[in-house]
């Protein structure tokens, strides 16, 4: 049993973690942080917890655990680790942005690996700091990764992903509470999104030089998931396109390659990747399907966990979506 410790657990990310955690054989959660709930049950911030964890959130850190995880605002991750110095032999995921370039991914000799297991599994193996991607960054880049393998992300590519409510936190905003989400849609930071740097990042470790991403992120009116649409000219056939992706993707314990059209339902509440592959004419259409708190955020936290600590990938993830 590895001991744990949770840094911000009051939010989605942290939520998803405890519900997870609590369910897997190797993790015993020592401790949830709060700065905001210290001394309340873990169960007042999380009522589907009710029932299943007696553990109250606190204002003390134990400096000593085996794991850290840290789900907290954009760079805040940065300030906490400045302020708490834990045990060189505590591991660390952020869940943050604070890490994931490689211009930030080393703070006071600590240096993070960019968690994204389809691309880094060996080094995931070998780290002790995990900068656990982002969820558009992991659906675009699960949708794009075999094509920049073989140097065919030559052209621009366009992109179109719509995000459930939970993408946005916790905290309430003039763009997530019910009266404006609901039966509503809108797009947000049009060819700018954050993310699209380290997909730019990860893409060029495979490709030198890669097509430029138009990505188009839209609000949806549901609250967790994402659906991503990629396309780009791609000169073999769909067949071609098949074969490339089930190869890149063989050993991936949690994406795979749908041989029917897929929908959002099919991973939600599950660690999966979904993509599907379409040809029209000369232009390859890749549809990816996540659920961004968990593959896009909690759940791709422990499977690094997993890995990091030589667990079987599928420990404590084996969950089914409800597809209907």
């Amino acid at each position: 049993m590895i001991k744990i410790g949770i840094i911000g657990g009051s939010g989605y990310t942290g939520g998803e973690l405890i519900r997870i955690l609590l369910n897997h054989p190797k993790a015993d959660i020592d401790f949830v942080y709060s700065t905001t709930r210290a001394g309340k049950k873990v169960s007042t911030a999380h009522p589907d917890l009710l029932g299943l964890t007696e553990l109250n959130f606190t204002g003390d850190v134990n400096l000593n655990v085996d794991v850290i995880f840290l789900c907290l605002g954009h760079g805040n991750s940065t300030k906490f680790l400045n302020e708490n110095d834990f045990s060189t032999t505590t591991k660390i995921i952020d869940l943050s942005n604070d890490f994931r370039l490689k211009a930030d991914s080393i703070l006071h000799g600590k240096e993070f690996v960019y968690g994204l297991p389809e691309l880094k599994k060996s080094d995931i193996e070998n780290a002790n700091h995990i900068a656990n991607p982002g969820c558009f960054a992991t659906a675009i880049q699960l949708a794009l990764l075999p094509l920049a393998n073989t140097n065919l992300l030559n052209n621009q590519i366009h992109v179109n992903a719509v995000t459930g409510s939970t993408g946005a936190g916790i905290s309430p905003s003039g763009t997530t509470h019910f009266s404006w989400r609901n039966s509503n849609a809108s797009w947000y930071k049009p060819f700018t999104h954050q993310h699209l740097d380290e997909i730019n990042e990860s893409l060029e470790s495979l490709q030198k030089h890669v097509g430029e991403i138009m990505f188009l992120p839209n609000r949806g009116n549901f609250t967790r998931g994402i659906l991503a649409t990629a396309y780009t000219p791609f000169e073999g056939s769909e067949a071609d396109a098949v074969n490339l992706y089930q190869n890149f993707y063989k050993e991936a314990e949690f994406t795979h390659v749908a041989e029917e059209p897929i929908s959002l339902k099919q991973v939600v509440n599950t660690n999966q990747c979904h993509i599907h592959l379409h040809k029209h004419q000369d232009t390859l259409l890749i549809t990816s399907a996540i659920d961004n708190l968990l593959k896009g955020a909690s759940g791709q936290a422990i499977q690094n966990m997993n890995l990091m600590f030589g667990f079987k990938e599928r420990e404590g993830l084996q969950l089914k979506a409800g597809a209907f």
